[in-house]
């Protein structure tokens, strides 16, 4: 097993575990309960791990999560259709369902 992921919001990498599993890759979540042990343990330790049970399937899993990873961080887009402003984790426009 490798650790492929980790971060402080256990929502983002269960994100990231899903978007894995979809394409076939095998994980494993540890410290999934240790926040609870901040304080007595570094803050960083406590962190939710997200690892993948085939190392063979790394390289593929890393792209996946760096392109994840890539569109939170990019800028928000405004929908040709409506107008509106979306966020650069949608795909789609949340108002009217147009691809970005």
């Amino acid at each position: 097993m490798k650790l492929i992921y980790t971060h402080e919001n256990k929502l983002l990498v269960e994100n990231a575990r899903n978007l894995l599993q979809m394409e076939g890759i095998e994980t494993v979540i540890k410290n999934e309960f240790s926040s609870g042990a901040a304080g007595d343990l570094a803050p960083l330790d406590t962190w939710p791990e997200l690892w993948i049970v085939e190392e063979t399937q790394f390289a593929k899993a890393k792209t996946l999560i760096d392109d994840i990873e890539a569109k939170a961080n990019g800028a928000d887009w405004r929908c040709n259709n409506c107008q509106e402003v979306n966020g650069a984790a949608f795909e789609v426009c949340w108002s009217c369902g147009n691809p970005a």
